[in-house]
């Protein structure tokens, strides 16, 4: 009896190990210095979708004047960024942001800088209605294109299981997703001397810098750094006092006119993006708190040496421009945060700390190449 006890039990342990997997799955465990990509149970990972998904991230014909794809702004051989302040879309139009890279993008709580999107499967949907993007007019023009191509009704029947009538841009958005989620990158330097013991990856300066960033830079606040892992993200928004300084005398107009075009139902995705004043509100369009004004996501400080420029608006063109001006406190306006002041670094630590941050590329990432999407 005891023994059909411990049977039953464990059989039981099991049965509720199976079930929580299918709730919240993971992937293989990441790169040195990476927890594992937690994934949606509703959008399992396979090899199949990810192709899938890599295809669909580098078609061009998903757009209105047929010469932008995702991989247009998230150039794959550019560390899934590109060097321009502020990105072209269709017809070369420009939006008011600049374009964050893709990579560990699957470690952040909440998607786009202001954070509207809760998952990568949402955020995979807004770039190709949105009108300086992809500047399609329906998320049918997209359908259209897979169910006229033999390859791609093949690739979805076998990875989705339907047929061409019953495709929806939610099939597009997961194997976006699915193919983004594969985007990690760890294994840097850093990773191999403070996660393997590997000292000859660093050098001194670095190490020095390493440790200002822990202590007198207060840079680990922001972008914490676990003894197992690090994704150099809190995942949480903060007002660095970039932008605004132009829109000071007019802020709480700006902030109460799109509070009423947010409650008029405006699409906030298109409005952020071809609005320079409404974008620089930041993290307010989501929640309409006066306290989020100018607030933007923490981004991760991995491959931060190739992802130039900085900022959400592109305004910092190097390394040594960051530190120094978060070295004088940041810039000035009513919601700075309240830990944003001057940290009286000297040049010298100002260099220690540059050198460090250059020991958070990946080597797939050292250099930068330019790459063209996929046309057919």
């Amino acid at each position: 009896m005891k023994r059909l006890t411990i049977l039953l039990a464990m059989i039981l342990a099991i049965i509720v190990g199976c079930a929580l997997q299918g709730r919240i799955g993971e992937v293989d465990e990441g790169p040195l210095g990476l927890p594992p990509v937690v994934v949606p149970a509703d959008n399992p990972q396979s090899p199949q979708k990810v192709a899938l998904g890599k295809s669909l991230f580098e078609d061009r014909r998903f757009s209105a004047d047929g010469k932008v794809a995702c991989a247009t702004c998230h150039d794959p051989d550019n560390a899934f960024d590109t060097e321009d302040r502020v990105s072209e879309g269709v017809n070369k139009l420009k939006g008011t942001r600049n374009a964050p890279t893709i990579i560990n993008s699957a470690y952040y709580e909440a998607q786009f800088r202001d954070g509207r999107r809760p998952s990568l499967e949402e955020q995979a949907k807004d770039p190709f209605l949105n009108p300086v993007e992809h500047g399609l007019t329906s998320h049918e023009q997209i359908l259209e294109v897979i169910r006229n191509h033999s390859s791609y009704r093949a690739q979805f029947r076998s990875v989705f299981g339907i047929e061409p009538q019953d495709l929806t841009i939610d099939h597009v958005a997961k194997a976006i997703a699915c193919f983004e989620r594969t985007v990690v990158s760890g294994n840097s330097p850093f990773d191999l001397y403070f996660y393997a013991g590997n000292t000859s990856t660093v050098t001194n300066a670095a190490i020095r810098g390493f440790e200002i960033f822990r202590t007198k830079g207060r840079c680990q606040e922001c972008h914490p750094v676990g003894q197992k892992h690090a994704t150099f993200t809190d995942s949480k928004f903060h007002n660095l006092g970039v932008g605004l300084k132009n829109i000071e005398p007019r802020l709480m107009q700006i902030a109460d006119d799109f509070r009423r075009k947010k409650q008029e139902g405006k699409d906030i995705d298109k409005i952020v993006l071809t609005d320079k004043e409404i974008s620089e509100l930041g993290r307010f369009v989501v929640t309409l708190r006066t306290e989020d004004i100018g607030s933007f996501r923490t981004p991760s400080l991995r491959n931060v040496e190739v992802t130039s420029p900085y900022m959400h608006d592109g305004s910092i063109q190097t390394l040594e421009e960051v530190v120094e001006f978060l070295n004088k406190g940041g810039g000035s306006n009513p919601y700075l945060d309240h830990g944003i002041g001057p940290l009286n670094l000297t040049y010298p630590e100002q260099a220690d700390l540059v050198a460090f941050l250059r020991t958070l590329t990946s080597p797939q990432f050292s250099q930068a190449r330019f790459f063209k999407p996929r046309s057919w």
